[in-house]
């Protein structure tokens, strides 16, 4: 989405040369008070009125802020230059922070691709992009206004407007999170139940899955003029109706792995042996001794205790 934000080029002056005309009209009222006229006196009202609406073209910027400049309802560029600065007083000075902000979203149950239901949460850093985006394109002031705010009327009309708006964008952030997330792990199975398949995981997918969801939330945010820094899922579970069973299933499938991979190591020795006695002609089997000798070794090999050993003392037909 092309940005419609702009550089603020109106006039500014520096906040310290500001101040001193501010006291120099101050020292022009306190001397125009003394001289009784009326030419005088209305001069004086006059001056004493400029000399309080200046005070409202005074500002501040820190890196990483800005302020959107607005004119009587026109929007009029960001300004972004840090310092202390005054500007035309009737310019209402919407401020903003730039500044990366940290995101935890609580884990949502949601279901994956072949439908399990799983817990699945996100651990996101965003920050604003564009500032005309932010203020404009989506309804972030009505929501800042209905923010709940404490104190007196002096402290909350700056720190807490600012504070009120950033909460509006982090609600705005969370909502499309949550709805990034679903899409995402609806894509995807929450793991790979067959051991010969490669297809990605939410469990094994790792940086790849977090690339996407990165993506995806960018896409969300674009209108809404803010950046996606980095996202990982940070909180991955079975919900707790399919827990247990969904952990037999693993144990049953390590168990499985464990005995195929038993079977396969104790076959290759019995080969070994076979191979080994027929090769150094140390005796002569039958097929009959031959299958009775498997038999015997895999058991050995295969058991899941020690085996104990019977000692025949005839011969090998008894």
């Amino acid at each position: 989405m092309e940005t419609k934000e702009c550089s603020f080029s109106g006039f500014k002056m520096n906040g310290f040369l500001a101040l001193f005309l501010h006291l120099v009209v101050l020292t022009a009222v306190i001397i125009f008070g003394f001289l009784i006229s009326v030419p005088t006196l209305i001069l004086s009202v006059c001056l004493c009125l400029v000399w309080f609406i200046m005070f409202a073209g005074y500002m501040e910027l820190e890196p990483n802020e800005a302020r959107a400049m607005v004119f009587f309802g026109k929007y009029k560029g960001t300004f972004k230059e840090t310092g202390f600065f005054w500007v035309n007083p009737f310019l209402n000075k919407k401020k903003l922070s730039l500044r990366a902000r940290n995101l935890d979203v609580e884990p949502i149950k949601v279901n994956d691709k072949i439908g399990n239901p799983i817990l699945i949460g996100l651990v996101l850093v965003w920050k604003l992009k564009d500032t005309y985006k932010a203020m404009f394109e989506i309804d972030s002031q009505t929501m800042a206004a209905s923010a709940p705010t404490a104190g007196n009327a002096n402290q909350v009309s700056l720190g807490n407007a600012v504070a009120n708006r950033m909460n509006a964008f982090e609600n705005f952030v969370m909502i499309q999170s949550d709805a990034a997330l679903r899409q995402v792990a609806g894509q995807y199975a929450y793991d790979d139940n067959e051991a010969d398949t490669e297809e990605l995981t939410l469990r094994s997918g790792g940086e790849e899955i977090n690339e996407q969801l990165e993506q995806k939330l960018n896409e969300r945010l674009a209108m809404a003029g803010m950046e996606v820094v980095e996202a990982r899922i940070n909180y991955l579970a079975y919900a707790p109706e399919i827990a247990a069973v969904m952990l037999r299933r693993q144990q049953a499938s390590a168990i499985i792995t464990a005995r195929e991979k038993i079977v396969e190591g104790a076959v290759s020795m019995v080969k070994m042996a076979l191979h080994k006695l027929s090769e150094e002609e140390i005796v002569e089997l039958d097929e009959d001794k031959k299958a009775a000798m498997v038999s015997n070794l895999l058991v050995v090999l295969c058991a899941d205790e020690a085996a104990q050993p019977v000692v025949n003392t005839g011969t090998l037909n008894h």
